[in-house]
């Protein structure tokens, strides 16, 4: 097995693998990484391959931790790290940490980090990277909780994992008039996600509004977004992401104040969960609700609303 540092010649190769990998995702896709403009990472990409045939793909780039130069999974995706062949067990990944802490070492890298996937996209749960850092000395410099829904078998065993709050709240907004436009325009929820963070905690979308577009037009059968509407006026959406054929993502959750009583979240969920459902998805993730370890106790509430669950996004980091 060897490590090979990526060129735009490989990207065909690439992104085949991508789709086909044991824990493959949209942000570990070179289509989604190019999105950001030049310059905003010290991006290095790396991949595993044997006789000739790719093993792994590891979306990286340089940062400073701490004080020191370490190559990380790539910073400007939510999570990613080595995506693997299926076939690939546990003596192959340690094969591809030893030849990653080399290469970083020849490179005068100070250490390694990845976040990585959650299980929940993996079409076969394993750990075999995980393990094998921390046999060599890796340590968790956070571990976050995301929220996640199994969904299915059908549209009412999903229902049944509400609360009754928010089964009753489903059926308030559905009375009220709400309407769910599963195939909207983005700028107007911009306008609504905005404003509320704005008003909220004084911050902007990760993505501007310019970004966001951009991403829809790389992956317009994959990002969705999807709206509720109370008197003819969009007041709620949830920006949509299909991150692989397993799990999708809410990347943006918000509403209006002023339409709180409506209740059009609690209705947009149920309507996306049957989406998703009559798709196949298995897993919903609704983001994290913890920050640098610390958490939001009533965004937990909200979500545990629909039946979801805590797991770990882990992030781990090796120092030589």
């Amino acid at each position: 097995m060897k490590i090979v540092e990526y060129t735009p010649e490989h990207r065909e190769k690439w992104e085949a693998f991508a789709s086909k990998a044991n824990n493959g995702t949209m942000f570990h896709t070179q289509n989604f990484l190019d999105y950001h403009p030049a310059g905003r990472f010290d991006a290095r990409h790396l991949f595993f391959e044997h006789r000739g045939k790719m093993l792994g793909i590891l979306p990286g780039a340089t940062r400073n931790r701490d004080g020191k130069i370490v190559h990380v999974s790539h910073p400007g995706a939510s999570f990613g790290g080595i995506a693997l062949d299926p076939e690939v067990g546990v003596e192959g990944a340690h094969r591809m940490v030893e030849l990653w802490i080399d290469w970083a070492k020849r490179s005068g890298y100070e250490g390694i980090e990845f976040t990585r996937v959650p299980t929940i996209y993996h079409a076969m749960p394993e750990e075999h990277v995980d393990f094998a850092l921390m046999r060599r000395g890796a340590f968790f410099v956070k571990r976050e909780l995301t929220a996640v829904l199994r969904l299915g078998p059908t549209d009412e065993a999903t229902f049944a994992r509400f609360t009754p709050e928010a089964r009753t709240s489903t059926r308030k907004a559905a009375k009220l008039g709400v309407i769910i436009d599963l195939d909207a325009e983005i700028p107007p929820f911009y306008s609504i996600l905005e404003a509320n963070l704005g008003a909220r905690h004084n911050v902007k979308p990760t993505h501007t509004l310019e970004e966001l577009l951009d991403l829809k037009r790389r992956f317009p059968e994959k990002i969705h977004q999807m709206t509720a509407l109370a008197e003819g006026e969009p007041v709620a959406g949830v920006n949509l992401w299909e991150v692989n054929e397993r799990a999708v993502i809410a990347f943006y959750i918000s509403h209006r104040e002023s339409a709180q009583k409506f209740r059009p979240l609690n209705l947009l969920f149920w309507e996306i969960f049957r989406w998703c459902i009559a798709r196949g998805f298995e897993w919903f993730d609704f983001g994290t609700y913890t920050l640098n370890m610390e958490p939001n106790f009533g965004l937990a509430h909200f979500k545990e609303g629909f039946g979801a669950k805590g797991i770990f996004r882990d992030t781990l980091r090796l120092v030589f």
